[in-house]
């Protein structure tokens, strides 16, 4: 499924949409390169949670609390090795009380749920960018069902 949002505005407003539809333990995957737009997503899918969400540029896991679900945000820019995530605790995110918003995913794919929600972020022109989103299972599969009905 395919969404495209002409500007950043857009793209949070997916972002929210998406969080409405969201349950602990999911699970969202957020590839593409520098500055298409992946922390922009998040910053829309904790809002739509009901938190603020800042860049975790500096920190490998922010973690935002008060909305309707614990939110995970996941840096993995800085990790090198797979070894390096692990030594991180990332499971016990994967499959705890919150939802997990995964930014450069690949540096820990051995460890990520099967059932996830992936998006890939490509640049269109201008400020436009393609979203992508695929299911890894079928709760994913169902919530891109309902995000494809709904958003």
């Amino acid at each position: 499924m395919v969404r495209v949002a002409p500007d950043a505005r857009t793209t949070l407003e997916i972002g929210r949409c998406l969080a409405g539809l969201l349950e602990a333990g999911d699970v969202v995957l957020l590839k593409g390169p520098l500055g298409s737009g992946k922390t922009t997503l998040a910053q829309g899918i904790a809002e739509g949670l009901g938190a603020a969400a800042t860049s975790p540029t500096f920190v490998l896991i922010q973690e935002y609390r008060g909305g309707r679900l614990p939110v995970y945000h996941i840096d993995l820019y800085r990790v090198e090795t797979e070894a390096e995530a692990w030594a991180l605790g990332l499971t016990d995110y994967f499959y705890g009380d919150g939802v997990c918003l995964v930014e450069w995913p690949e540096r820990a794919a051995g460890l990520l749920p099967p059932d996830c929600i992936t998006v890939e972020i490509e640049f269109l022109d201008g400020e436009g960018r393609r979203l992508t989103f695929r299911a890894g299972g079928p709760r994913s599969a169902e919530v891109l069902r309902r995000f494809d009905e709904r958003c």
